[in-house]
């Protein structure tokens, strides 16, 4: 049974008959799943004879960038120009990711003033109405996995080469914590089974995610851990804090933090963990959380933000010491919903 409504398909494989300039663009910052979903994807369509280009907004981290196809992959904040002539030039946009035109940040203007058709494929809650097909499915593992479902709905997993395996793989892998959770699903384990026998190697890919940390990422993670980690039992919250000159004592490169605020989410009795990271005009938070503490909900109230369910992230424009006075004193609105969650993963893991 398919998980995409049938007026979508026909839509998306009329405009695909058209061998029109396309775009495909994704979130700002990108991580494993927006360059995966979106790499995959772009070479599909490349494979198919189409005229695709490929923008992301700013740069991606260095554990990402041997990804197949991720050298064709133009960096709007490098190519401003390119990139913008490319946006008013396409007939049709694919926006990989992300369920509202102010994610890409850079060009959230071009996006929306773009005449060309826009086809949203994404896995987040609560998508914007401005898209003209939305193809939104939240029970989803990943973006990459809905590429690989949209993918067997207009051909086959013929069409899924060892490139584009590999893509859907990271996207898959990263947006699931190494598969740790947003993951009980059996379609997400059928669809890793064929991207192994397509020659994906998991072992490899692992590694090369997650086993290749530069010195100064390894020791800013330690310092995180035994200097910048506050945890609040009474609230069943920890959270992790960084100023801008934290992160210029460690050489910090985009990703460096990549997965930082998980743990302090894996501290027995914790259920709701936030790392704050001060940059020039904001801090950017990320909120994890166990069980049915709904952190997309706790950062869209607060912060401006959203995602899902237990991953989240939102923008606080208050000085760093303000932000993390404010975000202690609201966890007394939340206190009985954090304990009776705490309560309730303690008992499911007895």
């Amino acid at each position: 049974m398919s998980k995409f409504s049938q007026h979508a398909l026909v839509e998306l494989k009329s405009l695909l008959h058209s061998s029109a300039p396309i775009v495909i663009t994704t979130h700002y910052n990108p991580d494993g799943d927006a360059l995966g979903a979106s790499l995959a994807w772009f070479q599909f369509l490349q494979n198919r004879g189409k005229n695709v280009s490929l923008i992301v907004p700013n740069d991606f981290p260095d554990f990402l960038a041997w990804m197949p196809g991720a050298d064709k992959a133009l960096i709007y904040f490098h190519h401003r120009q390119q990139a913008e002539r490319l946006l008013k030039e396409a007939k049709l946009i694919f926006c990989l990711d992300f369920n509202v035109f102010s994610r890409v940040e850079l060009f959230t203007k071009e996006l929306a003033q773009a005449t060309a058709a826009k086809v949203l494929i994404d896995h987040h809650p609560d998508p914007d109405s401005t898209f003209d097909v939305t193809f939104s499915v939240k029970e989803t593992s990943s973006t990459a996995e809905l590429i690989f479902d949209l993918i067997n709905e207009l051909g086959s997993t013929q069409e899924i080469t060892q490139p584009i395996a590999e893509c859907l793989y990271v996207g898959i892998m990263t947006d699931t914590g190494s598969f740790s959770y947003a993951c009980n699903y059996p379609e997400t384990y059928l669809a890793i089974a064929c991207l192994v026998e397509q020659g994906v190697d998991c072992e490899a890919i692992h590694r090369l995610v997650y086993d290749t940390y530069a010195e100064s990422r390894m020791r800013l993670l330690g310092f995180c851990l035994s200097e910048r980690m506050v945890v609040l039992d009474e609230f069943a919250t920890a959270y992790i804090w960084l100023s801008m000159d934290d992160l210029d004592r460690f050489n910090f490169k985009p990703g460096d933090t990549e997965g930082v605020v998980n743990y302090a989410l894996s501290i027995k009795g914790i259920v709701f963990a936030a790392l704050f990271t001060e940059k020039e005009d904001k801090v950017r938070i990320s909120f994890r959380s166990k069980g049915d503490f709904k952190v997309n909900e706790f950062a869209k109230t607060l912060y401006n933000g959203g995602g899902h369910k237990n991953a989240s992230g939102g923008d606080a424009f208050l000085p760093l010491a303000e932000t993390l006075k404010q975000f202690e004193s609201v966890l007394s609105e939340y206190k009985t919903k954090l304990l009776e969650t705490s309560g309730q993963t303690a008992y499911r893991n007895n």
